[in-house]
């Protein structure tokens, strides 16, 4: 397993043009220096960059912090995740680049948690789908009966499986700012109607399509969210950004969890719980104990391991 230093790396033939909470942003260096990755419907195809290079970091963020220290080993292991859950969904069109031939090696140093992706128009919107009562929309239900304005049945707890997937998107704050819930009817307001059902759509066929993957191998999927944005070539919505990872998405131990225990959870939500409990939210985060930062990385081990029989290093 190549590690992360933690300092952005330098790479040959790539020019660093972003980083966001967790991953850096790359272009050929072949590409104009006075070019930046375009935003969404800014972009013609002569500006755009031929590809770029996501390089995920060890960086973990909770409750939209960036947390020190990092978890040893995070990039390669969610990036070897979403890579595989890419093939698992072939059926839908994705941003991975195929055939890299005519662009830069990508340097061995950052190969295994790294991404070579096509340039998409990127919806601003997170879409967010829940296939049972958790976190935030715990709290929610607690006090409305419902999550993100979607009624729900009364009676329900914490952790119990909704009757039917619910589809929950959000605005995608900047760096340093809260992501917020908003309704469908906002999404609609921000994309138009025919795109905001076609995101809707197309998350919760997604959603349904990894859940029962994930259960045939003992896993439960509670939620996760997606980021799909438009090809400017085919006009195509594609499927982008990370995919079913442990920092995307909710997972439970299906046995454990049929045995009453719903807290057995293969994501970061131990960093969560941690954070939760040891910090009011207002100033600097506390640093994560060494215990915590190896209890998740063992966690985000073995999800990879129990989904798709490899034995990470």
């Amino acid at each position: 397993m190549t590690a992360d230093t933690g300092a952005r790396p330098v790479l040959p033939g790539w020019r660093h043009v972003y980083s966001g909470k967790v991953r850096d942003l790359y272009v050929p260096e072949t590409t104009d220096a006075q070019q930046e990755v375009p935003a969404a419907g800014d972009a013609t195809l002569d500006t755009r960059p031929p590809a770029l290079l996501v390089v995920a970091s060890d960086r973990v963020s909770a409750f939209d912090h960036v947390l020190e220290p990092g978890i040893p080993g995070k990039g390669e292991l969610l990036t070897t995740l979403s890579r595989w859950w890419f093939e698992q969904l072939a059926e839908v069109p994705d941003h991975l680049i195929a055939d890299t031939s005519a662009l830069p090696a990508v340097p061995a140093e950052v190969a295994a948690r790294s991404m070579v992706v096509r340039s998409l128009d990127m919806f601003p919107i997170e879409c967010v789908v829940r296939g049972y009562l958790s976190g935030s929309g715990w709290k929610e239900y607690q006090a409305s009966q419902s999550v993100c304005g979607i009624a729900l049945p009364a009676g329900l707890h914490d952790g119990d499986r909704l009757p039917e997937p619910i589809y929950t998107p959000a605005y995608k704050a900047p760096l340093g700012e809260h992501d917020e819930n908003i309704s469908f009817e906002r999404t609609v307001e921000l994309v138009g109607a025919d795109d905001a059902t076609a995101l809707r759509d197309l998350s919760l066929s997604i959603y349904r399509r990894a859940s029962a993957i994930a259960e045939a191998r003992g896993v439960i999927l509670a939620d996760t969210k997606f980021e799909f944005g438009r090809d400017p070539e085919s006009g195509e919505i594609t499927l982008a950004d990370e995919v079913l990872t442990s920092d995307s998405s909710r997972y439970w131990d299906a046995s454990a969890y049929d045995s009453g225990e719903r807290t057995a959870s293969f994501d970061k939500q131990i960093v969560r719980n941690w954070l939760a409990a040891h910090w009011d939210q207002t100033g600097a985060p506390p640093a994560l104990p060494p215990e915590i930062v190896e209890q998740t990385v063992q966690r985000y081990r073995e999800l990879l391991e129990r989904l798709t029989g490899a034995h990470p290093l």
